[in-house]
């Protein structure tokens, strides 16, 4: 498979760190292109283009992360900061505008009523991604 064009959806996690590593190890391949994308859920009280410091602050220094282990891998990465009412359509947005080959995401361990979850997000973009979707399972401890 060729990738030209790789999107990494982050979220703080460690699993979002080996993501992009991946990523940079598949777009070196192809000389592929790859954005990091973070997604702030804007509640619906709030308009949707509300500043809200902290979460724009933390998810700047997650984007901040992100580029140094891509330059670490000897990768080139773009990063974009995203508002959105819903977090998994604005990933799946995302992809359909930048016309990307692959969503790469990590995914950790998480138990939801004592059984494995992939929470609502994952199964979203599997589900509606028009490209490939590979997830990094992050091993559990």
């Amino acid at each position: 498979m060729e990738f030209y064009k790789i999107l990494v959806p982050v979220i703080g996690t460690d699993a979002d760190e080996e993501a992009m590593k991946l990523a940079c190890r598949l777009a070196k391949k192809n000389k592929a292109k790859i954005w990091a994308v973070y997604v702030i859920a804007v509640k619906r009280a709030l308009p949707l283009d509300a500043e809200i410091e902290s979460e724009i602050r933390t998810a700047e220094g997650i984007l901040d992360h992100i580029e140094a282990v891509a330059e670490e891998q000897d990768c080139e990465v773009d990063t974009d900061l995203l508002q959105a009412r819903e977090v998994a359509p604005s990933i799946v947005d995302e992809a359909v505008e930048r016309e990307v080959d692959l969503i790469l995401m990590g995914v950790t361990y998480e138990r939801r009523f004592g059984q494995f979850s992939l929470g609502n997000v994952v199964p979203y973009v599997l589900k509606n991604a028009p490209c490939r979707v590979i997830l990094y399972h992050q091993p559990t401890a």
